[in-house]
């Protein structure tokens, strides 16, 4: 069992211990129940879960240490409940964290530091409605992809300087706490309400100008702090030289023995586990020339599958490169052609990489191994993910105009159906998102990220998986109760990446009221014709653009139908993109025709070639795009 929802039922007791059994879970949702007692310690046993969520229930105790164990977790919702005690720093070890709310309890203490490290944490942190109290480290900062954090009603005291540097900030609340002084005079906080700063008796919450504390005074501020701490650390520095100097001999030689193991195990110089490298494309650079770009200030990007880094060569030559986490790679295993058993994220990548040219497609350039280590390289792509782009605040890029993310969509449709139609046997990606899909120097768009990939032989294109692939946000429905790979639930990811390019908001939103996924949010506002669901920078386009949009949002639509046979394969929706173009001046409803003519010629090309699949658009549809619901 991979995923179990019982929310919003009338359950009531305490949840069991023997829920640790269930060793293979993923999503776990028990919240508006009325379950009592504390969380199970059986908790911690959950190694695979990435969704934790028992809000919204009366659980009395405290949170368990052990829950640091859930390494894997982005999501955890403890809100609306009956906590006590203070917040468990071994949280922190949680690095994959998103999203954590434990508002509307009554926990207490400060904020661990803990928390402040866990860089991943981009969508929330909800705080609020508790009894915790101290003042709020200067290591928030390191909080830099953070779009929410709510910490409202507690006993919080100190100044509100600690956050003039969190620039991706979206939504800030401090009402009625014990802040004190003045405001950053950031665009964040010109732009908070009153009822976000109110209840802070000490603080200068007015809106006007004398409230605001320039960035030089802030700076002025910080000096002042950290001079006094300077002066504490010399003393105790000056204490310790002696220490140090003995114990620098022990470090010294202890150094040196780890360099020498290093050296046969990573480098290979001499060593009994050299290196080994297959290029798939014309290289002009070594093993060696990539090792010494791995350093942690070249870091670009963490994923499920490994942590990947920016490597300039030192010729002018930029590349990508993708280190993966060890997981079941054996001493006897060698790389030998492009039809090795597919056994982990380094073999999955190389055996579709290695068969796929398309220009929608990331370049993959080779890849190297050892015994310990595997590395994968790749064109680095300068403007990173389309996720990037869409989301973040701090983009050099700013905000797409449509002509560029239709571009984007429209590459990124012909590199999928590549994937499923022209590729043999067909592959499915199976992890398709914004983030995997990375944006050239040109703002071309390119697929990457093929650890998950599927190549699915003859007569097993519907076999179920050992492990449930994707993203939280992106998965299709299906995946929760058959555990089927097709490539119409590549689609259905591809539909949820388009209403992120069209609403600018992403798959679980901080700002979709009550936690709706966008899927739900957008038939909720009656998309058709509803120009309020589009980003408002895109809302002032001409007419022409708008109608783009609005029938883009209708292929959208159809690709995350909650039925797999009812979506459109990828061909089609290509070819659904292309139209809308190409007939941009005729009114939607009157090319409805031309939509179906344009995706049954695909259709039938694609099949005439041997890779096509069934097409599942039908007049039926199309009317329905057109007339709306009754």
């Amino acid at each position: 069992m991979v995923f179990l929802d019982l929310s919003e039922n009338r359950l009531t007791g305490p949840i069991p211990d023997e829920i640790g059994n269930c060793t293979a879970l993923q999503m776990l949702n028990l919240s508006n129940n009325t379950l009592g007692g504390t969380l199970p310690n059986s908790l911690s046993s959950l190694s695979r879960l990435q969704v934790l969520d028992v809000s919204s229930n009366q659980i009395t105790g405290q949170i368990p240490e052990g829950l640091g164990n859930l390494h894997m977790v982005n999501r955890l919702d403890l809100s609306k409940n009956l906590l006590t005690g203070p917040i468990p720093s071994t949280l922190g070890t949680c690095s994959a964290l998103e999203l954590i709310d434990l508002s509307n309890n009554k926990l207490s203490g400060s904020i661990p530091v803990e928390l402040y490290r866990l860089q991943a944490l981009d969508i929330a942190l909800n705080l609020s409605c508790n009894e915790l109290a101290g003042t709020i480290s200067s290591l928030v900062v390191h909080l830099s992809k953070l779009s929410v954090l709510d910490i409202s009603h507690n006993h919080f005291g100190g100044d509100l300087l600690v956050f003039s540097q969190l620039s991706n900030l979206v939504s800030l609340n401090v009402s009625y706490n014990n802040f004190t002084g003045y405001l950053p005079d950031t665009k964040l906080f010109r732009q908070l309400s009153p009822e976000d700063l109110e209840g802070n008796e000490g603080l200068c919450s007015s809106t006007h100008g004398a409230c605001f504390m320039s960035k030089s005074s802030v700076l002025a501020v910080e000096y002042h702090r950290w001079s006094k701490k300077f002066e504490v650390a010399v003393t105790l520095l000056v204490t310790l030289t002696a220490v140090m100097a003995i114990m620098g001999v022990f470090v010294l030689l202890r150094t040196r023995k780890v360099e020498g193991k290093d050296g046969d195990s990573e480098a290979g110089g001499g060593g009994s586990f050299p290196w080994q490298l297959t290029p798939f494309q014309k290289i002009s650079f070594s093993v060696d020339h990539v090792l010494k770009c791995l350093t942690e200030s070249n870091v670009i990007g963490k994923g499920c599958s490994g942590v990947v880094y920016r490597a300039d060569l030192g010729n002018g030559e930029v590349i990508a490169v993708k280190k993966l986490w060890s997981t079941t790679m054996t001493a006897g295993y060698r790389y030998q052609d492009r039809h090795t058993t597919v056994r982990d994220s380094f073999s999955a990548e190389l055996k579709t990489l290695g068969s796929i040219r398309h220009k929608n497609i990331v370049k993959f350039l080779g890849c190297c191994w050892n015994q310990n280590t595997r590395l994968l390289m790749y064109e680095y792509m300068p403007n990173g993910s389309l996720g990037r782009i869409l989301h973040e605040r701090d983009n050099s890029n700013g905000c797409l105009e449509w002509e560029l993310r239709y571009q984007i969509i429209l590459g990124a449709a012909q590199g999928l159906a590549y994937l499923h139609h022209d590729c043999v046997p067909p592959i499915v990606h199976r992890d398709i998102k914004a983030n995997n899909i990375l944006i050239g120097l040109q703002f071309e768009p390119y697929i990457a990220d093929f650890g998950l990939a599927k190549m699915v032989e003859d007569g097993d294109f519907a076999k179920s998986s050992n492990t449930v692939a994707g993203s939280y946000g992106y998965i299709a429905p299906e995946y929760g109760y058959s555990m089927k790979i097709t490539e119409k639930s590549d689609v259905y990811s591809y539909g949820v990446v388009l209403l992120e390019v069209l609403t600018g908001k992403q798959p679980i939103d901080p700002t979709i009221p009550e936690g709706l996924h966008i899927v739900d949010w957008v038939r909720q506002r009656q998309w058709r014709g509803n120009v309020e669901v589009l980003e408002r920078i895109l809302r002032g386009r001409p007419e022409s653009e708008i109608d783009e949009m609005m029938q883009t949002l209708g292929v959208a639509i159809l690709c995350v139908n909650p039925s797999p046979d009812d979506r459109p394969t990828m061909k089609d929706v290509a070819a659904m993109l292309t139209e809308i173009r190409e007939d941009k001046a005729e009114d939607q409803c009157g090319k409805g025709d031309g939509l179906l003519k344009g995706s049954s010629e695909a259709h039938n090309r694609s099949s005439s070639s041997g890779g096509g699949g069934s097409s599942s658009m039908t007049q039926e549809q199309l009317q329905q795009l057109c007339a709306g619901e009754q």
